[in-house]
């Protein structure tokens, strides 16, 4: 169920174990989806699109020659 090295390294019976390993794995999640997830965000590609957006905001269509930009 966990891994042996820290089964071992926590006190108490394994009730008490098990409770501690919880909370251990709780705090964990605290940490990533409260601290590290948000500051690693912004570096992520997810949101960076590059199909279909011009920089005016609308589709690009090709410019005629003779047509202003």
């Amino acid at each position: 169920m966990l891994y042996s090295a820290l089964w071992r390294a926590l006190p108490g019976p394994a009730p008490a174990k098990l409770l501690q390993a919880l909370v251990l794995l709780a705090a964990v999640v605290a940490f990533l989806f409260l601290w590290l997830f948000p500051r690693v965000a912004p570096l992520m590609p997810f949101n960076d699109n590059t199909v279909g957006a011009s920089p005016t905001g609308g589709v690009h269509a090709p410019l005629v020659p003779g047509d202003r930009a």
